[in-house]
């Protein structure tokens, strides 16, 4: 199988939209003749022309709310924040049109539209330009969340997004652009709400999405030095939230850990650790434990940047912990 970048795999995923359904169309700040803030939309423009790949004024809530007229009516739109900290210009637009279109009509509008772009910290860029809304638009009924973590699920679950009928928020992560991982060249699609069992085990539930998966996978790699085998579940997507399958897991592991990059409070984590405790409440053998964000505004220098975002070291430590073998 073939290895591209991250950026490839959207590419490849938006471009193979844009053939079978005139109706897709990719709109946002220098996706055309910038090909791209990261790239993604390299040569789109040459192919596909400006009637259909379109560069936007910096007026997010302009485009959003085009891009929300146009599905209402018909087409397909794929709306690219640069990066999501500025789709709060367009979160009316968001919020209060795309989401609730469909009820608020009695079902006579759809809002088949996809809201893509980068989530999260992406190295020194301080607080304005470092912060995960995934569990904002999560919290929103009408809207669909979905955050990869590879090149492979990018592709097929931002086809599936552009196939949906409803809203899907497709959260990335620029520090992930350039990784490279295996895609089939053949068409397939990924199922919006379904997790992925990324490692098997039977020690303990180690669960994330995004870019934190490899955190998670490398903390999975040095507990298994230690002959702990941990199970790693990578949500994929956060709304809708595929809960049996963590049920499942901890039935079989008796603990979790969750790792995710936001603030602690009313975090994805803080509805998994619920639902986990309600759930499967008999076979829990230690409380769930989740790893965050630190409370804070990300910081601008590296030292505490370090000691704010979740780590290899703290995800190693939560799980001796809930295995009760912390020194």
């Amino acid at each position: 199988m073939r290895t591209i970048q991250f950026r490839e795999a959207l590419r490849e995923a938006m471009s193979e939209e844009m053939r079978r359904d005139p109706r897709v169309f990719l709109m946002g700040e220098e996706v055309a003749e910038y090909n791209g803030a990261y790239k993604v939309s390299q040569g789109m423009l040459d192919e596909f022309g400006p009637e259909r790949v379109i560069d936007t004024p910096i007026a997010e809530l302009g485009f959003a709310g085009i891009g929300v007229g146009a599905a209402a009516n018909g087409l397909l739109p794929i709306i690219e924040f640069m990066t999501f900290n500025f789709s709060l210009v367009a979160i009316d637009q968001v919020i209060n049109s795309a989401a609730k279109i469909y009820s608020m009509s009695g079902g006579q509008y759809s809002c088949p539209i996809v809201f893509r772009g980068p989530t999260g910290n992406a190295g020194m860029l301080s607080s304005q330009h470092s912060q995960n809304f995934e569990n904002w638009f999560a919290n929103t009924p009408g809207l669909k969340v979905v955050v990869p973590s590879n090149p492979y699920d990018a592709k097929g679950l931002l086809k599936s997004a552009i196939r949906d009928p409803d809203p899907v928020i497709f959260m990335e992560s620029e520090l992930m652009y350039g990784d490279k991982g295996e895609v089939p060249e053949e068409e397939y699609l990924l199922p919006i709400g379904k997790a992925n069992v990324v490692r098997p085990g039977d020690s303990v539930t180690l669960v994330s999405f995004g870019k934190m998966m490899k955190i998670v996978l490398a903390a999975a790699d040095e507990l298994a030095k230690e002959g702990i085998n941990a199970e790693v579940i990578d949500l994929r997507s956060v709304r809708p939230i595929d809960y049996d399958t963590l049920i499942e897991s901890v039935k079989k592991t008796n603990r979790m850990v969750v790792v995710e990059e936001a603030w602690p409070l009313a975090s994805i984590s803080s509805e998994l650790a619920y639902i986990v405790q309600r759930r499967a409440f008999d076979y829990l053998d230690a409380p769930v434990i989740r790893i965050t964000c630190g409370d804070v505004p990300l910081p601008y220098a590296p030292t505490l940047i370090e000691a704010s975002l979740p780590n290899v070291a703290r995800t190693v430590k939560a799980v001796k912990d809930v295995l009760y073998v912390s020194k």
